[in-house]
Formats: structure tokens, sequence, C-alpha cells
């Protein structure tokens, strides 16, 4: 395997390929002298063959951080839980006085109460969840994919919603979760998901009317019941952790370390047929389930340069619309982004979309079809900022004025809310939270419109106001819950980010 050094620079002419305009005319020299590699005798010497077994072994793991982030960000998110609050199906943490800065985690709702869990459906069985009303939930399988029912329910197939976009319309039901390989009989009376892995996270999401009147929700969640099927008796007793306002790093690992996670995620979860050629990837990385993960120094340095590299790969091409992604923008005079495919499997009908998938979980968790399907007054959308008017990244040091025109087309809410450009967290900005909503009641204009604020000083008294950070990036989120018809017919538009002096 080539020394660091040269890994080194490999990176870099690895790098430059990447960024090659596509149907460049020159082949870059790096691959051309790897091409040119001589076969003498139709062999080539044996130090060639450690420089290309170097090679296909960093393409090999760049690949492999970029497939696997969905599960890394989830496993992250599970071990940073059990760690501080500890493990189990019946421990549901709830940031009961709203989630903040103080939490690292992907592009969190600082607008809604969050519970939070997970389970492990192949050291417990089939899991039953008491669904109380009012909730609006997901349930996404160790890969971040909505586990779809086992059959149909009123006709349809869902996949993942719970509660207001769900099956249970709201009303609360009892959820029965299923492991990828279960047998048994299903039995009668439980809306049935299966999920295509062993772990399984449930987040919920509940509402409020007042930022000053939590309880409400909070003790909503609080009705949450989880136990194995058959043994509600027997079960453990639920508890329910408050995570506010405790610091907490629950995002995924951007350096070698997120590939002896990845160990652990594989060693712990079904073997998906569909899986099979990237576990055989993984297999040449020294990552097999059943064996120790142990790779020495010169591999541990290869993967630790890869993972850096894929993360910053991933990032990049996040920021701008992506060619064949449809619809990757919600207007064509605006800047907005559109995260999601169209479904939250980021699945066309012959392919995967493999960057779009990668692009959305480095900067965000969970999935359901609520969140990327268009239903009015149900679900929800999410545009994305990264760029003013002008072309520019959003600059904590720079001043801005973002226009939302009035009718703001949100059934349920709405809310702005600025997260750290290189991490997703929430922005760290020394206010209590990095957001506005509708909840706040922010000041409009004369016309109705409203005006939100964003730089490193208040801009004055009464004015909608988010503090960034000189020096520091940021980009933003526009929440639209329950979006209107005139969100989808495009008669309502948000403005873009506009500089002021």
């Amino acid at each position: 395997m080539p020394t660091v050094s040269r890994l080194l620079f490999l990176l870099c002419i690895l790098a430059l390929g990447l960024a090659a305009p596509a149907g460049a005319s020159e082949t870059p020299a790096h691959y051309r002298s790897l091409i040119d590699i001589p076969f003498v005798k139709g062999y080539p010497s044996m130090k060639d063959i450690d420089r290309l077994k170097g090679e296909i072994a960093l393409h090999r793991a760049v690949q492999a951080y970029i497939w696997a982030l969905p599960a890394l960000n989830l496993t992250a998110m599970k071990e940073a839980k059990e760690k501080q609050f500890g493990a189990g199906y019946n421990v549901m943490i709830v940031w009961k006085e709203r989630l903040n800065a103080k939490t690292l985690i992907t592009t969190p709702n600082m607008d809604m109460i969050y519970g939070m869990t997970f389970f492990d459906l192949h050291r417990d069985g089939p899991m039953v969840v008491e669904v109380p009303p009012g909730i609006q939930g997901i349930i996404d399988d160790s890969y971040q994919r909505p586990p779809c029912s086992a059959k149909q329910i009123d006709g349809k197939t869902w996949c993942g919603d719970v509660g207001l976009p769900g099956p249970d319309k709201g009303e609360g039901a009892k959820y029965l979760v299923i492991p990828p390989d279960y047998e048994g009989d299903i039995p009668d009376g439980y809306l049935v998901y299966r999920s295509r892995t062993y772990g399984v996270m449930l987040l919920w999401r509940a509402f409020y009317q007042d930022p000053k009147q939590l309880e409400k929700p909070v003790k909503t969640i609080e009705q949450t019941v989880i136990y194995p099927l058959g043994g509600k008796d027997s079960a453990k007793a639920m508890s329910f952790p408050d995570a506010s306002g405790v610091p907490i790093d629950m995002l995924y690992p951007k350096d070698g370390s997120a590939f002896d996670m990845l160990a652990r995620y594989i060693d712990s979860e079904y073997v998906d047929e569909a899986d099979m050629e990237m576990r055989g990837i993984l297999a040449t990385l020294g990552i097999v389930k059943g064996q120790p993960f142990q790779p020495d120094a010169r591999q541990r340095e290869l993967l630790d340069l890869a993972a850096k590299l894929a993360a910053k790969y991933i990032m990049a091409m996040s920021y701008t619309p992506q060619a064949i992604v449809p619809e990757s923008v919600y207007y064509k005079d605006r800047r907005w982004l559109n995260v999601f495919p169209g479904n939250p499997f980021f699945t066309a009908p012959t392919f995967n979309f493999i960057d779009a998938r990668a692009g959305y979980f480095i900067n965000a968790f969970s999935a359901s079809p609520a969140m990327a399907a268009s239903m009015e007054n149900l679900g929800a959308k999410y545009p994305v900022a990264y760029m003013d008017a002008d072309g520019d990244f959003l600059d904590g040091g720079q001043n801005y004025m973002l226009k939302l025109p009035k009718d703001i087309p949100a059934a349920l809410f709405w809310s702005v809310a600025a997260y750290d450009s290189l991490n997703a967290s929430g922005l760290d900005n020394g206010q209590p939270f990095p957001a506005i909503n509708a909840m706040d009641q922010p000041g409009a204009n004369s016309d109705g419109s409203i005006d939100i604020y964003f730089g490193p000083e208040s801009p004055g008294a009464g004015k909608n106001w988010l503090k960034t950070v000189p020096g520091k990036g940021y980009f933003v989120i526009l929440r639209l819950y329950g979006p209107k018809k005139e969100f989808f017919d495009q008669s309502w538009k948000p403005g873009d980010f506009e500089k002021r002096n």
C-alpha cells in the first residue's frame, strides 16, 4: 500500500480529477500515468501492483463512505443518545424546552417538540408502538428509509409516516414494526410496517401554539408506549429524559473513525441482497459481518484520507442544483433548492439518486413520504438557501434581508432557521434559538409581508433578526408545515437573500 505522502499526492490529484469538467479533452496526468504502467511480459512490477492496489482502495473507501452516509448519520445519533441517556426501546429522549444549538445534530427543527428513540428488531423482535393522537411522526430503518406497510391499509401502501400524515390521520393507533426476515403470523389490530433493517428510529414531532406553553406537546409525546409484540405486561417502563440544553454531539464522523462506526453497523445489521455488492467493496477494506475490523496503521491513514475527501465532495455537491434531479430548484428565478427528488427513497424509475441522497444526509436526518410528496395542507416543504440573490454563499459577516410576502401558505406553521454550513447543526449565534417562526408572531409590514434580517449586528429594535457569526458561513431552511395551494402553484414565492449595507 502506498506511503502516506503518496496518498496525500493521490488525494490532491483525485480531487483535481473530480473537479475536471465533463468531457474534458485531456486525461489528467495522474490517471495517464496509471494507464501507462508497463506490463512487462504481461505482468507489472510488484511496486506498480502496490500502487494500483492503493489507488483502488482509496476510490473504494470514498464510495463506501458516500453509500454509507445515511447509516452513519443515524448510527451516530443512536450511539450518542445511548451514551448520554441510556439504551433501550423504552428510553425516548424529548427536547422539552425545544432543541437549541447545544445539541449538535443535522438541521433540527427548533420550532417543534422532538421525541426520539431507537430499537433493535433482531434483539427484541417485532415491536409495538402505541402512538398518541396529534403526533406528526416518522419511522425509519437504520439506513433512513421509511419502512412500508406489510399489507395495504385502506387500499394503500403507506411508508414510514405516522400520525397526522400517516394512516392513523393523527387519531393515534397501534403500529407494529416487524423485522425484514420475520415469517410469523401478523395479528390483527395493528398498522404494520416491515423494516428493511433490524435497527429502527422513531422521530416524533409535536406542535405548540405558544413558545411559552410547551407542556401540552411534551405530554403528547410522553403518552407513547413501546414494547415487544406480546410482551406489554413485562415490558420495560417508558422513560422520557429531557434533552434540552444538554450538550451532546450526535453528528456522524468525517474522518477515519467513520469506518469503525460503519463496521459496527455492518456487524449488527441484516444482510440485504440489495447491499451485497457494496458489502463486497467493504470486505476489501476489511469490514465483514462477524469478523473483527482491524486495519493496520497504513490502512487507517488511507481510510482517514478517504473519509475526509468523501465528506468534502458530498458537501460541495450539495450546495448547487443537481442536473439529473428533476425540479432541483423550487423556482426558476430564485436560489431556493429542493433537496428531495420526488420521494424519500431517492429513487428514479431505473436508478437511485446517489449524490442527492448523500447531499441530503450530510445536511439532514430522517425521511418520509410526507416530507417529499406534494400534499396540500399536509406534510411539509423545506426550501433551502445556501446563496444570496447574487449567487454568493451566505456569509456570517454580511447583512441580508429576506422578504416573505403576505399570507405565507402554511396551514400549520412556518419557520425560518439558520444552520452552520460545516456541520449543519443549528447556528450557535448566542440567541436562544437560531430561528423565527409563526408562533413568535414576528412583526409584519403594512402590506402584510414579513422581513427577516440576517447579520452580525441588530438592524434595530423591533426588527425580525437572526444573528450570524462573522467568519462563519451558514444556510437557511424555510419550513412550511401543511403547505397550501399557493405554494404549489407558485402564486406565492419567497424572496432571495438580498445584501444590505
